[in-house]
């Protein structure tokens, strides 16, 4: 299996990260560019260590990855989609936000029998 190209520069996501995760516990707004690169690093970093195609995760504006194994789709909207906001997703990599409880609270919208990301995430 290929190893998946990154786009986003490690420490530059890593340090992304780190400033959305000290903003997020202040309270205080992070500006887009860091909440982009964040979510941008953290996607490529799911897809590193769940590569695949069987499920499509979205985090509209900033980005959607492939990942997990199992049948690849080639044509059309897949059948494991999960999709959520730029917040829900970084509390859900960085454990302030369970996968259970986003989805629970609707915040994650998860379709098909693989769209369960609570296995890798937090990262």
């Amino acid at each position: 299996m290929a190893v998946a190209r990154r786009r986003v520069d490690q420490e530059q996501g890593k340090a992304a990260l780190g400033e959305w995760r000290t903003a997020a516990e202040a309270s205080a707004d992070v500006g887009r560019s860091v909440t982009a690169t964040a979510v941008r690093y953290t996607l490529e970093e799911v897809t590193a260590r769940a590569p695949g195609n069987s499920v499509e995760v979205r985090v509209p504006p900033f980005g959607v990855t492939q990942c997990v194994e199992g049948p690849r789709h080639t044509r059309g909207t897949p059948p494991n989609v999960i999709e959520c906001d730029a917040a829900t997703w970084l509390g859900m990599v960085t454990g302030t936000l369970s996968w259970a409880d986003a989805v629970a609270a609707g915040r994650v919208a998860a379709s098909g029998l693989r769209a369960d990301l609570s296995e890798l995430l937090p990262l």
